[in-house]
């Protein structure tokens, strides 16, 4: 009865003396695509428009160098290198790891890279998806409110980062599972749907998807993954 009595009181102490600040009630979650001509690694999804890059983490390491890692699908590996080569954002480009199906690269920030991460921090965001695109970079970003994402919004003006909204919604403890899904991830899903490609056996292929919808196969590959996931987490959560 002595620690039962004990615990229960340490437990009413701390709920009513907590000191952590909490942004989970409520909030915005926005889905933005970013583009400027020195965006981390623009210049490389322009001249290989086909690449699918997905960072996976970046750190600063104690020389003041941000290095990130990145898993990069693509139809020509080499295309992706050579444009690496002469990339102004990112220097010292080294493949780290090779998969079947993708390969990891590790790169440096240079002086020259505009970036966003930081300011979603600052912002009070919290990035929860980050992957290229054709428009540059596409970004799920989730705010305490209205004026963090206005503020966000106006770190990437001062620099003329473009800022397309492609999804915003207001989240609240009654509606934490509301799909996003981008309109090319709706137009994919709605195709493979409709052409059998959920069916056993199935009546498309990726490739055949790829050609239907005029995208590479990676893009195909990455939409629905990503597509499925989303629909997965708003059913499951």
């Amino acid at each position: 009865m002595g620690d039962r009595s004990v615990s229960i009181e340490i437990a009413d102490y701390e709920d009513e003396h907590t000191g952590v600040r909490s942004q989970a009630d409520g909030g915005i979650v926005t889905q933005l695509r970013l583009d400027h001509a020195s965006l981390f690694l623009r210049p490389t999804l322009r001249r290989v428009p086909d690449v699918s890059v997905d960072p996976e983490y970046w750190t600063t390491v104690g020389t003041g160098r941000t290095l990130v890692f990145c898993s990069v699908r693509a139809d020509s590996f080499e295309r992706f290198e050579n444009a690496l080569e002469i990339d102004p954002t990112i220097t010292d480009p080294v493949l780290a790891d090779r998969y079947t199906d993708r390969r990891v690269y590790r790169v440096e920030l240079t002086e020259r890279a505009v970036t966003f991460i930081a300011a979603t921090a600052e912002s009070d965001g919290r990035l929860l998806d980050l992957s290229s695109c054709r428009d540059g970079w596409c970004v799920q970003l989730q705010f305490p409110s209205r004026d963090d994402l206005v503020e966000f919004n106006q770190y990437c003006r001062d620099r003329d980062v473009s800022v397309t909204v492609d999804h915003l919604r207001l989240s609240d403890d009654e509606d934490d599972c509301v799909v996003a899904l981008t309109e090319k991830q709706q137009e994919l899903l709605a195709v493979a749907h409709e052409e059998g490609y959920f069916d056993v056996p199935r009546g498309i292929s990726q490739d055949e998807l790829a050609d239907r919808l005029g995208v590479s196969k990676s893009a195909v590959s990455q939409r629905l993954r990503r597509a499925i996931g989303e629909l997965c987490e708003s059913k499951l959560c």
